[in-house]
């Protein structure tokens, strides 16, 4: 993989051009070719030098790369298969210099600085954009560098400053200073990878560049299309957290056994020092062979390189080093299959975790440090939870036929955009057969095909062509729906390691797809009905758009989120004032370092209307929660959940002014949009029924009330099950509607099963079940009251009537009109009795 660059309004484009395809023609005739030179990785931990032995290289065979003597040593792959690695390869490559950019950035040392980072697909290509580095172009990037190295390790340059600013990064990313040997046989102490480049612009800044590999490489995934699987850099703190706690514990219960001997005082002081060096580094680094640099230079020069000998105690030393940094390294990708994921399946059941859509599932992976590729294991843990379920196939069915989709876009002219994009939306919604006569069996042939033409193109003579041009169909003309439906199986297996269920086309929810589907790929639909069940949905005047989709860094200012973190724990303690000071002083920075229109300004407005809110103040809630949902509209989207949770939020504070007519239309629109990212059947769906359900109840219209909320227990009891404690919730509902009708017996037995729920998932002394009890004392006893008031009115319409047959027995005769008088007198008496 390469990357061609060029400058355009002062920014610079990396266009990644996927080099090894142009030379699948010449490689796929000879099949028996195992070995190919890859030129030159002096000390460079590009790909293979860091991350080979946690890899599993050395330990399991599984490696399908090893170097020997400078040599990369590459297993038989067929050509499909190779084209698929390597378009994967130039995409996670650039993928992860933007998270490395970010990481640095949420590192926000002092003094050191990354250039703005964005990238741009459109038609299966991906752009790297960087703004102009300053003085970059007016001289010789080599004068200003001051920190790595430009050449893949031959020279390294150093910089003591520079060095300081970079280990302090280190140190709040948890990676660790080593030790590396350049091409002259220097040792040189650096706190990033290698090939990283630290460079002094013509501002006086230092700017930190090529930060593709700032976290190590995942021990989990072996094999060619591994050497991009990095680990996140918030596993890595969650690890480096873990051990510090588990170090404090065992401190602690040695200190509490420790006898007066010297041997357990100086163990306890060594414990001691690690728990105060709990926040260094713990290993977490990149692993450099140098035994395979130094294997090179003995296999390419005649002699030995003296400086290398003369530092063989060191490699020792560090060879050392290097099996106890792998041995860490497996550690973490272990911490996190056996316990970050494990972790986020139990946060995800008991919905302290609840994404609603493709979009807010990735980023919660993400902020528990979890890398999307590991989405197949999540799913395999939501299994007996419907909504998760469907949530993980509907974004793993998603993120494959993103990859064929744009694999066939970028095959296709310009003039077919359009045809191709309804073909291949009919294939994956509809059931639709291929439009030429021949079918491709299978999709990763699609780039074979297409580099197989352009190589013959190139060798054509103008007028071959011509008639190569005659005789080729578009691709996208090949594919029908069992062939893309395959290759998303296949993509599934291949990428997540996940397989598909056999009713996945008839499972996943089509509208949710389609919607983040278009956001992936870029593609914008006309709006209106679709019939879905019909066997081609779209024409291709509903395609109306391709647009770019961009993914970049965000500027973050660390001040602000402290002062968001610690408003947080104010608010938590109900002090008010405090909270919102804080707050409101965290919006002010984040309207000057982002500006207004940024997610955090909105989080900030979120809490700020919620403060508002418990201290009274409804007007200053709603206005908060209107410019809350004026940045998520136009920050996320009109159809992101953030903003549908806002409407929410406007629709509740609404209702506290007795506006519920206002109330109920922000309710409509919540549900409207909650429906469209996700589908009817989620849990937060139930939950915004029961809000319209107590808007009803205040409104007097019960009945109305009633069916939402028997609807939501519908669901909570479909998605969630009988003894969850959101059943339980709505159990709960339906006794406060039930007691408002006068049904207490009703409300008493549904209150009952709210008890039993709580009781069993929560414990009989936790205050929820407390309050479940105290509820059902409540309800039974005005069950008995409403029993006891029955037996008197009705003991007292039984004196009645008594009294008047006795007064019929004493008077003999009693002209009948009189009669008539005298009983209405009576009947009257008694009604006005009865009602005192």
């Amino acid at each position: 993989m390469e990357y061609v660059r060029f400058l355009h309004n002062n920014i610079f484009f990396s266009i990644a051009v996927d080099t090894d395809l142009q030379k699948l023609s010449k490689k796929s005739t000879d099949a028996n070719s195992k070995t190919r030179s890859t030129g030159t990785r002096h000390g460079s931990s590009e790909k293979s030098s860091d991350f080979q032995v946690p890899n599993g290289g050395n330990n399991d065979g599984s490696s399908s790369e090893d170097s020997i003597n400078g040599m990369e040593v590459v297993q038989d792959i067929p050509p499909e298969a190779e084209q698929a690695l390597s378009d994967v390869a130039t995409y996670s490559s650039v993928n992860n210099d933007l998270n490395g950019a970010k990481a640095y950035q949420e590192a926000d040392v002092p003094g050191l600085y990354n250039l703005a980072v964005a990238i741009i697909d459109y038609r299966g290509h991906r752009v790297l954009a960087q703004s102009v580095l300053p003085g970059i172009l007016q001289g010789d990037s080599s004068d200003t560098l001051l920190y790595g190295s430009l050449d893949n390790g031959k020279k390294i340059v150093w910089n003591e400053d520079f060095h300081s600013k970079v280990l302090e990064a280190a140190k709040r990313l948890h990676l660790k200073e080593h030790s590396v040997i350049d091409g002259s046989g220097n040792v040189s102490k650096l706190a990033v990878a290698v090939d990283s480049k630290g460079i002094v612009g013509s501002d006086k800044r230092h700017y930190l560049l090529d930060l593709l590999r700032v976290t190590p490489r995942d021990a989990n995934y072996t094999g060619p299309a591994s050497q991009n699987c990095i680990l996140r850099s918030e596993l890595i703190t969650a690890f480096c957290q873990a051990q510090t706690a588990e170090k404090s514990t065992q401190a602690s219960e040695k200190s509490k056994s420790k006898e007066t001997n010297t041997k357990e005082a100086d163990n306890l002081a060594n414990d001691a020092k690690n728990v105060a060096d709990a926040d260094k580094p713990v290993g977490i680094v990149h692993i450099y062979n140098i035994v395979l640099m130094l294997c090179f230079y003995e296999t390419f020069f005649s002699s030995p390189i003296p400086a290398l000998k003369d530092n063989l105690d060191f490699i020792i030393i560090s060879l050392n080093e290097i099996a106890a940094d792998e041995n860490n390294v497996r550690k973490v990708s272990l911490y996190l299959t056996d316990v970050v994921i494990p972790k986020f399946i139990e946060d995800l059941c008991a919905l302290r975790v609840t994404p609603m859509d493709g979009q807010t599932l990735t980023e919660a992976l993400h902020a528990h440090g979890i890398n999307v590729r590991y989405i197949g294991k999540v799913a395999d843990g939501t299994r007996d939870l419907p909504h998760l379920w469907d949530l993980c196939i509907n974004e793993i069915v998603v993120r494959s036929s993103k990859h064929i989709i744009n694999d066939v876009l970028r095959d296709t002219d310009d003039h077919d955009l359009a045809p191709a994009t309804s073909h291949l939306f009919n294939c994956l919604f509809g059931n639709c057969q291929a439009l030429g006569g021949k079918v491709i069996a299978n999709g990763t042939q699609f780039s074979t095909l297409k580099r197989f033409l352009s190589y013959a193109f190139q060798k054509a003579s103008t007028e071959e062509r011509q008639e190569i041009l005659r005789n080729s169909q578009p691709v996208y003309m090949s594919v029908n729906s069992e062939t893309l439906w395959s290759d998303i199986q296949e993509f599934a297996m291949i990428k997540y390691r996940f397989e598909l269920p056999e009713d996945d086309r008839s499972r996943v929810k089509k509208v949710c797809v389609i919607r983040n589907l278009c956001l992936k790929v870029g593609v914008t639909i006309a709006a209106r009905k679709y019939d879905l069940n019909s066997t081609t949905p779209f024409q291709t005047s509903d395609i109306l758009d391709l647009r770019p989709v961009v993914k970049h860094s965000i500027p973050v200012s660390a001040e602000a989120k402290g002062l968001v973190e610690t408003g947080k724990l104010q608010f938590a303690e109900e002090m008010l004032n405090e909270a919102y000071t804080l707050f409101s002083e965290a919006f002010s920075i984040l309207q000057q370092v982002t500006g207004p229109m940024h997610r955090e300004a909105a989080n900030c407005c979120r809490y700020l209307a919620m403060i508002l809110y418990h201290a009274g103040d409804m007007a200053g809630a709603i206005a908060e929660t209107q410019k809350e949902l004026i940045i998520n509209e136009r920050c996320l989207g009109l159809d992101h959940p953030d903003t549908a949770h806002s409407y929410c939020n406007i629709a509740l504070f609404y209702h506290g002014l007795n506006q519920t007519e206002l109330s109920l239309h922000y309710m409509s629109r919540a549900l409207l949009l909650l429906n469209l990212s996700s589908g009817p059947d989620h849990p937060d769906v139930a939950s915004t029924f029961i809000n319209v359900a107590m808007i009803y109840q205040d409104m007097g219209k019960s009945n109305i009330a009633l069916r939402y909320l028997q609807e939501a227990l519908k669901k909570n009891k479909r998605l969630l099950g009988e003894e969850h404690v959101q059943t339980a919730l709505s159990y709960h509902a339906l006794a406060i509607a039930f007691n408002y009708m006068g049904a207490f017996k009703l409300s008493y037995q549904h209150e009952q099963r709210t008890f039993d729920i709580f009781s069993k998932q929560l414990g009989e002394e936790d205050s929820k079940t407390q309050d479940a009890l105290n509820w059902m004392n409540k309800f039974k006893m005005r069950e008995l009251q409403k029993n006891a008031q029955k037996q008197r009115d009705q003991a007292l319409n039984d004196a009645s009537t008594q009294r008047a047959i006795d007064i019929l027995k004493v008077i003999p005769y009693v002209p009948w009109i009189c009669l008539a008088i005298f009983l209405t007198e009576l009947a009257a008496k008694s009604e006005i009795i009865l009602h005192a």
